[in-house]
């Protein structure tokens, strides 16, 4: 890249949710809290790990390049320690102590160019009973805790805005295993002075182009709306990747001085090993030993999953606004999906009796045919009225053929 592009392009404004305790947290800050290990077990002598050294853990033996390991915290979870809870912006929308935010640059092509707006939180709270949709919400039970189940430590959603010829195209939206992509004329997206709006879902951080209730994996909840109103860019760090050799690079502007908050690095620092960390930037899923895990009945969802990978596993080079390969989905959720679209126009309320009703009438139609068609099949029972057929002797024309050759033999 001969000279970095304007960082006046129209980057993302995040509305976070008014209730969502888990802010946007400083990368750095969530690095100090935890420690590395390989089945809950701490990596022995591991220096203090910072953004500048991140992947050495890529080569500690047996951990298959870094990615059987953890980013650990160091505190029980479940007692929301304060680090976990992240920074709300102040009124300029800056998040004055933290640096959640990861530009990185990419040129696809003559006049293209995506840049992923990544953000990060130190903990996802997964849903609860109240965030799943009938009937499967019947089957899940109430421990009376508003027990959640999904969560996890350390968070990273993206938007990513592809630019054709300095103008804004297209956007995408990050949004748990999936996204929603929008054409920049897209009546469904929403700007405010020509930047893109983006709400973030209560405890989820899940981007969406609108406020208001969300249904996502087709039986869960998903709630936004007008929060606090968080400027990722002005707390970012800014970088270029080469899609060639996927070599990152920083890039240094006014606005990732390391005036604005207490943990940046200075600005001649690389700040690039964290880019290619392998492992998770989060507690590994607890067994079912450990105290804090549980389990969903019926469904096997458990309270504490794995938390994610970083930002270079999520598809930079992209030939579209979503991702290339998308997640193929289990046979559970083929079969809630089935159900959940079924539902509220057969299965819902009285109208389960009157679908059932139609199956039986259906299922009786179906045997009735089946036992005419292997009568039909079988031909006539034992009995019956037979009819003559070409090549039949009638009886009294027997009888006579008889009489005949019975004189015959007489004389």
């Amino acid at each position: 890249m001969s000279s970095p592009p304007p960082f006046d392009y129209p980057a993302p404004l995040i509305w976070l949710h008014s209730d969502d305790p888990f802010r946007p947290a400083d990368l750095l800050e969530h690095i100090r809290h935890t420690t590395p290990t390989v089945n809950q077990e701490p990596l022995p002598d591991v220096p203090e790990l910072n953004l500048d050294n991140l992947a050495i853990l890529n080569d500690v033996p047996g951990t298959h390049g870094g990615q059987d390991v953890a980013l650990t915290s160091n505190d029980d979870v479940s007692t929301l320690p304060t680090w976990l809870l992240g920074e709300t912006p102040d009124a300029s929308g800056r998040t004055v102590n933290a640096t959640p935010c990861v530009v990185i640059l990419i040129e696809k092509g003559p006049g293209i160019v995506d840049a992923f707006y990544f953000y990060f939180y130190s903990y996802d709270r997964g849903a609860n009973i109240t965030q799943v949709l009938e009937p499967l919400k019947w089957l899940i039970e109430d421990d009376g805790n508003g027990m959640h189940f999904g969560d996890h430590v350390g968070d990273w959603e993206h938007n990513m805005v592809r630019f054709r010829d300095g103008e804004p195209a297209g956007i995408y939206y990050s949004q748990h295993r999936d996204g929603a992509a929008y054409e920049w004329d897209d009546d469904g997206l929403l700007l405010r002075d020509g930047r893109p709006v983006v709400y973030s879902a209560y405890g989820s951080h899940a981007n969406y182009a609108s406020l208001g209730d969300h249904i996502h994996d087709e039986v869960l909840i998903d709630y936004c709306d007008a929060g606090p109103l968080w400027d990722p860019v002005l707390s970012a760090y800014f970088y270029h990747l080469d899609p060639s050799s996927f070599t990152l690079t920083r890039l240094t502007t006014s606005e990732s001085s390391p005036s604005n908050n207490n943990n940046s690095s200075p600005a001649d620092d690389d700040l690039t090993s964290f880019f290619y960390y392998n492992g998770l930037w989060g507690d590994a899923k607890y067994p079912d030993s450990h105290p804090l895990q549980e389990t969903v009945p019926y469904f096997g969802l458990k309270r504490f999953v794995s938390g994610p990978k970083g930002p270079a596993v999520k598809q930079l080079l992209r030939k579209g606004l979503a991702p290339d390969h998308r997640r193929k989905k289990s046979w559970v959720e083929w079969a809630v999906g089935v159900l959940m679209s079924w539902y509220p126009c057969c299965l819902r309320g009285w109208r389960v009796w009157v679908s059932l009703g139609v199956l039986l009438a259906v299922l009786v139609l179906v045997v009735v045919g089946i036992v005419r068609g292997v009568r039909r099949f079988r031909g006539p029972r034992k009995g019956g009225e037979y009819k003559l057929v070409a090549g039949d002797i009638p009886l009294e024309e027997m009888e006579s053929v008889s009489e005949r050759s019975h004189g015959e033999v007489q004389r």
